[in-house]
């Protein structure tokens, strides 16, 4: 599978998964974890999907998107997912996944910028 499909597959699967959350977290009391890990995932789905597309137009440099567009799709799901084992099983994931997940975000974020900076198309 290419790097293109990998990241608009995982894109998808993130969205599915944030809209899962959001109806979970809709009924289920306390769920404020639930309610954020979804949101995350809502939030970066449409950037892997449109961040891919940049890059196939040539708009980012290549490497370094996939390998933005990989730190943001890891980061988003061990975010997401540590907030969600909290909210329904009151435990984490394991130490330190949450912080874990936000670090690659963000790095993925700073990443998509360099990428774009260094592409040689306007």
């Amino acid at each position: 599978m290419t790097a293109t499909r990998l990241h608009l597959v995982l894109a998808a699967l993130m969205g599915f998964a944030g809209v899962a959350l959001l109806a979970a977290a809709a009924h289920i009391a306390g769920t404020a974890n639930i309610q954020t890990a979804g949101q995350m995932l809502l939030f970066h789905a449409p950037v892997v999907i449109g961040a891919t597309a940049a890059r196939r137009t040539g708009h980012l440099h290549d490497l370094l998107a996939r390998i933005a567009l990989s730190a943001i799709i890891l980061g988003a799901a061990l975010f997401a997912a540590d907030l969600a084992r909290r909210g329904f099983a009151g435990a984490a994931l394991f130490p330190r996944a949450a912080p874990i997940g936000g670090w690659l975000m963000l790095g993925g974020w700073l990443g998509l910028a360099i990428a774009a900076a260094s592409t040689k198309r306007a």
